[in-house]
């Protein structure tokens, strides 16, 4: 039978794809590609090797593992099921094995080094690959002697089932509270939309009433709008304990040692190629000079943030009259934005139904580039509601193309991102077009009504479509520096931010409302409110963001194996300086913070 994962044309056989297939498809490309590099190494050392009849044919290699390995790194975060995630984890350290063989191979760095010294820098392209590939060489200790390269080669195996673990953990402990609510009283001002959900849920499972999930969506409403503060504690102490040893589920499955352990492995590696700690092993491949410069950036920017947060608490308190819980701040941050500016997400929700802010998004991208979307039809998908849309450009050549899934699910990863599903390359005087995952997690519509999205969940897919066009609108035809992967990670963010702005354009946020029942655009009165809140709160969003900077800078930077990570300690330091509003003891949102160990 035909292996899906196997056939590397065209987009991906998601539809097709069955657990049995991985780990096959991964064994016999891994064979694959091992034997090409030797017959590749040996044509070479009885030749003079350059660019095109050396470093292009292990890109070709490079992008055959990519097709076959990013359908199921792709499926395990969007549709978990235990079987995936089985033979998911069994594959993982031979991938690890084999990228650090490739990476750790004296031969194959003599051959870029050679073709390096004869290219002389001509083409700006071929030199960063070459340029980036050398270090990267480094960075995997091919330098070092054969027992050291065998430990580095066990740590990234054991690194990528630990990064694996802790993401699964999350999910699991996500997956394993709900709240069972028969009291109407007790939902009071939870979104009509979220109700909806839960009391579908609440039917599937057999259950009088409501039963809200600790998904985003879910949770935020719960945290924004709902007036049961001891409903608004339980949810807040259900998240901010995910995947740790406190709160309802505590224990089932906690990251702690998991955390540990990714510290101590990341340290001994960077050691290992000559790094006195993963921060500076990190910068390496970044714009950021030295582990100094920035610290100094972080503690600035925190010192200049700090009295603005302290402002906007001491209005909040002021309004509400009382010190308030972290539970309260977002309920009650709501209800002073109303007052202010006579504005809420809730009000806006009904003027911007996801087809009318797909189309506002796609005029955006029309009136920048020059390119347009076309919605595809008949494809193969992982998910009933995930569609499939093509780019094309002003001749009505495609350049491109996403899926989107938009929507949260059990069985879903949390959170929002951009995700490679093929690369650009060009060979022979063809190219393979760019195709990218937008993953978010909005509430999914109920009924026969359209999606109805919140001005922030907007932003949000800005952002991520930000990142889908950095990956699309390439034009490098080499997958190992194309899109997101050409540029220094301190500044992979750069479309998605300058993308995020034209959701708070008067003009676009205009052409993009249309009420779900009047079909009027939005008020002007509503937009001038809505601009007015822009910077609503904007201190205390910044140095929470700085907190979690901070301590993600300082557990790396200060890590020492006598002393472990100090996960608390720090945290606890870095709150002191840069918090303003401070959690319970039991609070662990680290076990949970897939960006620094996912």
């Amino acid at each position: 039978m035909t292996n899906p994962l196997l056939e590397t044309t065209g987009l991906p056989h998601f539809s097709q794809i069955q657990p049995r297939h991985v780990e096959a498809a991964l064994d016999e490309v891994l064979q694959h590609n091992r034997a090409e590099l030797e017959r590749l190494l040996d044509d070479q050392d009885s030749g003079r090797p350059d660019f095109d009849s050396a470093i292009l044919p292990l890109e070709d290699l490079h992008e055959r593992l990519h097709r076959v390995w990013s359908p199921v790194s792709h499926l395990q975060m969007v549709v978990n099921s235990d079987e995936l995630r089985d033979v998911y984890n069994r594959c993982l350290p031979k991938l690890s094995r084999y990228s650090t063989e490739v990476a750790q191979d004296e031969r194959l760095y003599r051959l870029f080094k050679s073709v390096a010294e004869q290219s002389g820098g001509t083409d700006d392209v071929r030199s960063m690959l070459l340029e980036h590939a050398l270090r990267d060489f480094h960075l995997a200790g091919v330098d070092l002697p054969r027992d050291q390269k065998a430990r580095f080669k066990q740590v990234m195996e054991e690194l990528s089932g630990l990064h694996a673990k802790f993401e699964q953990n999350v999910l699991d402990s996500m997956s394993a509270w709900e709240h069972h609510e028969i009291s109407e009283a007790r939902i009071s001002g939870i979104p009509q939309a979220v109700l909806e959900v839960a009391a579908a849920n609440a039917v599937e499972q057999g259950k009088d009433g409501w039963v809200l999930q600790l998904d985003q969506p879910t949770y935020v409403a719960v945290m924004t709008y709902a007036d049961d503060d001891r409903l608004r504690r339980d949810f807040y102490e259900a998240w901010v304990t995910r995947a740790s040893e406190q709160g309802p589920v505590g224990g089932m499955h906690d990251n702690t040692h998991v955390m540990e352990d990714i510290m101590a492995l990341r340290h001994e590696a960077a050691n290992l190629v000559g790094f006195r700690n993963y921060a500076e092993y990190a910068l390496a491949s970044r714009m950021a000079r030295d582990v100094g410069e920035v610290s100094d950036f972080l503690t600035h920017l925190a010192g200049v943030s700090r009295p603005a947060a302290e402002r906007d608490l001491a209005e909040l308190e002021g309004w509400v009259g009382r010190p308030l819980e972290p539970w309260d701040i977002g309920y009650y941050s709501e209800k002073l934005r109303l007052e202010k500016f006579s504005i809420s997400d809730e009000e806006l929700r009904p003027y911007f139904p996801l087809p009318r802010v797909m189309d506002g998004l796609f005029s955006v991208m029309e009136r920048l580039y020059g390119i347009r979307a076309r919605e595809r039809q008949g494809v193969e998908t992982w998910q009933a509601d995930v569609h499939y849309y093509a780019l094309v450009n002003e001749d009505d050549a495609e350049i491109g193309g996403f899926f989107m899934d938009l929507y949260a699910r059990r069985n879903k990863r949390a959170g929002a991102w951009m995700d490679e599903c093929v690369l650009r390359k060009g060979s022979n005087g063809k190219v393979q077009l760019p195709v990218a995952h937008l993953v978010c997690n909005f509430t999914k519509p109920a009924g026969d009504k359209p999606a109805q999205l919140s001005h922030d969940e907007i932003v949000t897919l800005f952002h991520e479509f930000g990142h889908t066009l950095h990956h699309l609108l390439t034009r490098v035809d080499y997958p190992s520096v194309s899109g997101i992967n050409g540029v220094p990670w301190d500044a992979v963010e750069l479309p998605s931010q300058f993308m995020e702005n034209f959701a708070w354009d008067p003009e676009v946020v205009r052409g993009m409302s249309q009420h779900v029942q009047s079909g009027a655009a939005l008020p002007d009165e509503l937009l001038n409110q809505l601009e007015a809140s822009r910077v609503f709160q904007s201190g205390l969003q910044m140095v929470r963001q700085i907190e979690f900077a901070l301590f993600d800078w300082r557990i790396h930077a200060e890590y020492d194996p006598a002393k472990g990570p100090r996960f608390r300690e720090i945290l606890n330091e870095v709150r002191d300086r840069v918090a303003v509003i401070r959690p319970p003891v039991y609070s662990r949102f680290a076990n949970s913070f897939s960006h620094v160990f996912g």
